[in-house]
């Protein structure tokens, strides 16, 4: 039972850490993306302004809600082990 717990934790593990690469992956190729277009500092900072707004709308809530539930089954994980012990 503790060995299935400790290998579901580590896939939980390898899924939040793969989840959390690919949107770092997303938000790097959108930077360069920025950088090839090669505008104004006005228009940078259009940009810069859309992209904390579309960040903070989008990014922030998904990376909360993969930890948070990481974290609570991670809890829930270690208090069945606790419980068996």
């Amino acid at each position: 039972m503790i060995t299935t717990l400790i290998v579901i934790i580590s896939i939980l593990f390898v899924i939040t850490l793969v989840s959390t690469l690919l949107i770092a992956k997303e938000q790097n190729r959108k930077i360069k993306e920025y950088e090839r277009q090669g505008t104004t500092a006005k228009e940078e900072l259009e940009r810069s302004i859309e992209y904390e707004d579309h960040s903070l709308k989008s990014n922030v809530p998904m990376l909360s809600a993969i930890y948070i539930v990481s974290f609570v089954i991670i809890i829930i994980a270690i208090a069945i082990i606790v419980s068996i012990l």
